[in-house]
């Protein structure tokens, strides 16, 4: 099959219209499908229509309940609560998110947390939501165990990703860093698999500890963390974060986001986000200035330039989209 050109609005609808075909609420769907389409518009296969086909598994198969109705509180000011009930993350996030928002707004910081969660997609996306409020936002989700302690064989927390959105002062993001304790996402690692290709060397060992470029014996192995032991660490602040402080469960005993087995993985969220005025004036002049020191120089990269750039191309071009993919997503619900 050769590949189509779709749309950003058409790739939202495709998505939607499978995921309520396998059984969950049309709002639900929705906060999914606008995610998986901003993965798309922005570059990321790993978390765009690839994904769409494991959702639709996940709610028939019960790890995913896409009837959830999240449940809101705010224990105090600056804290809002949101419990996902074992549904998607996405919903759960827009539900305690003006709250959120305001509560940043009134104190000057304010943290929400998600627990009983899943995959929330790209986790920049997040956070370049929190600086288009015009806040400064640092976002942490983790996910199942996938990477080791250094030393060590068995996995214990997951990719364990932040992402760090900055405001600009014309109401959009000057900046979003959006990366994971691992030396590549899981989700890279599932797409070679699928696709027969192998990984890159040094992303990976097997499950006797030994270096691998297979990505069948990745997945039964280890992830490394970027940086070795730094990396590890900044896993484990996330852990802290996202599973220990938001009450959700460990990423050792969380079930995969991919298969079948194990239900509900239960993973978690936490969301902090600041009022810059409220700590410092010229925040958005000092921010400018970084960035244009680090502009400025030949063949410096700011974080996030690829996004942007299939995000201009995409908006204007459309995506191609494997046909074979397109079918697998449709043909449940023809």
């Amino acid at each position: 099959m050769t590949d189509r050109m779709m749309t950003l609005a058409a790739i939202e609808q495709l998505c939607l219209r499978a995921l309520v075909a396998a059984g969950a609420r049309e709002d639900n769907a929705a906060a999914v499908a606008r995610s998986t389409m901003l993965a798309e518009r922005d570059g990321i296969r790993s978390h765009g229509l690839l994904y769409v086909p494991i959702y639709a598994e996940h709610i028939r198969c019960g790890k995913v309940d896409g009837m959830a109705r999240p449940v809101v509180s705010q224990p105090r000011p600056g804290a809002v609560v949101v419990d996902a009930a074992t549904g998607f993350a996405h919903p759960a996030i827009d539900a305690g998110w003006s709250g959120f928002i305001a509560a940043a707004r009134e104190n000057g910081v304010a943290a929400m947390t998600v627990f009983n969660s899943y995959n929330c997609g790209v986790l920049g996306h997040h956070a370049e939501r929190i600086a288009e409020a015009g806040l400064l936002g640092l976002c942490t989700t983790h996910a199942p165990a996938s990477i080791a302690p250094p030393g060590g064989r068995v996995p214990v927390i997951g990719t364990n990703p932040f992402a760090l959105g900055v405001p600009d002062d014309a109401g959009g993001a000057a900046l979003i860093l959006d990366q994971s304790a691992s030396v590549v996402a899981k989700s890279e690692i599932l797409l070679r698999s699928r696709e027969g290709r192998p990984i890159e060397p040094g992303w990976a060992i097997d499950a006797s500890g030994a270096p691998t470029t297979d990505p069948a014996a990745a997945l039964k192995g280890s992830m490394l963390p970027a940086g070795g032991h730094k990396g590890f660490g900044a896993g484990l602040l996330v852990e802290i974060l996202a599973s220990c402080l938001s009450g959700a469960a460990l990423s050792k005993d969380a079930s995969p986001f991919s298969g079948t087995l194990g239900g509900p993985p239960k993973t978690g969220q936490c969301f902090i986000a600041f009022d810059p005025s409220a700590f410092s004036e010229g925040f958005a002049h000092r921010v400018s200035n970084l960035v244009e020191a680090i502009a400025a120089q030949d063949g410096a990269r700011l974080p996030g330039g690829r996004r942007q750039a299939a995000r201009r191309r995409t908006e204007r071009e459309g995506v191609s989209v494997d046909a074979a993919l397109i079918e697998r997503i449709e043909s449940p619900y023809r």
